[in-house]
């Protein structure tokens, strides 16, 4: 009895620790792995006393998650061009506004890449506070540090993230509208098309990492983008298709090309353009959604 209810608890919090994970580190795989560990020491552990067990659990998430981010970001030093988060796609292809607003601005791709200014307990301090609502207790005990210490920590990353959140509130159906515009100008080569729904100071930021063709730094400029797109097009055709899905909370597109998922595109639009592309085209990244869909992923030409 005691060990089910021992799974029962972990079954039961698991979408939390899932989600710390997730955001601390932006790879499904490694937070999968971080959860897989606090599972362990869970069920290695004397319950006896225990005062809460989703703190307990939290606790242990978080500190794992820092410690596999301190590695990480070692790693991410060497790494080849730009780092993107791996995407998240919805599970249902028609997902209730609900449940697209629960994720749509703590778990977005550009979001998780402004995270990446922080330092590992910053991040971990700011996630429980701002986005899992811990109180400062619970950060304290997660970071082993004063309460004071981390109300400071939170409060220096706010202020270090500020500035670069997202402008402008879109509506979702209005967003929809614009990226299923730019798709159809995309898949159709219309340049003149794909120009306008573009912000002249619009910026393309990519990620093969080192794996495909991609740009290691952020491409700037309307018609500078607009040609990429083009220039698939060309090459490709008809073989080139778009789908609209729902990525890390928020409407994206899949490019195919062929039987081959390309890359996942994020955007950040004001309503009227789009001001920022992030393009996932890492095939190791791109593998659980091209799993999903029973398809492949390789190199084909950028963007």
């Amino acid at each position: 009895m005691m060990k089910n209810t021992t799974l029962n608890t972990f079954h039961r919090l698991r979408p939390r620790l899932q989600g710390i994970a997730y955001r601390m580190l932006g790879s499904s795989a490694e937070a999968e792995e971080v959860v897989q560990d606090a599972w362990l020491r869970w069920h290695e552990s004397a319950h006896d006393g225990l005062e809460s067990a989703e703190a307990w659990l939290v606790t242990i998430t978080t500190r794992l998650a820092i410690d596999r981010l301190r590695s990480a970001k070692v790693q991410r030093e060497h790494y080849v061009g730009t780092w993107l988060p791996e995407p998240l796609m919805a599970e249902t292809s028609s997902p209730s506004p609900e449940q697209m607003l629960e994720r749509a601005d703590d778990v977005s791709v550009a979001f998780l890449t402004l995270l990446e200014r922080l330092s590992p307990e910053a991040r971990a301090a700011y996630l429980m506070r701002e986005v899992f609502d811990a109180d400062y207790g619970e950060v304290a005990e997660a970071l082993g540090k004063s309460e004071s210490a981390c109300r400071q920590i939170v409060h220096r990353a706010k202020a270090q993230l500020q500035d670069a959140r997202p402008r402008y509130a879109v509506p979702r159906d209005a967003q929809l509208r614009l990226l299923r515009g730019f798709a159809d100008a995309a898949a159709s080569g219309r340049f003149a098309a794909l120009t306008d729904l573009l912000a002249q100071d619009a910026q393309l930021i990519g990620d093969g990492g080192g794996k495909v063709p991609s740009f290691g730094v952020p491409i700037v400029g309307n018609r500078r983008i607009a040609q990429l797109f083009y220039a698939t097009h060309r090459r490709f055709g008809d073989a080139v298709r778009f789908e609209v899905v729902v990525l890390n909370g928020q409407w994206g597109l899949l490019r195919f090309i062929g039987n081959t998922l390309e890359s996942a595109q994020s955007f950040e639009t004001d309503g009227q353009h789009i001001l920022t592309l992030h393009v996932q085209r890492n095939p190791d990244k791109l593998a659980r959604i091209a799993a999903a869909l029973g398809r492949d992923t390789g190199a084909v030409p950028p963007p």
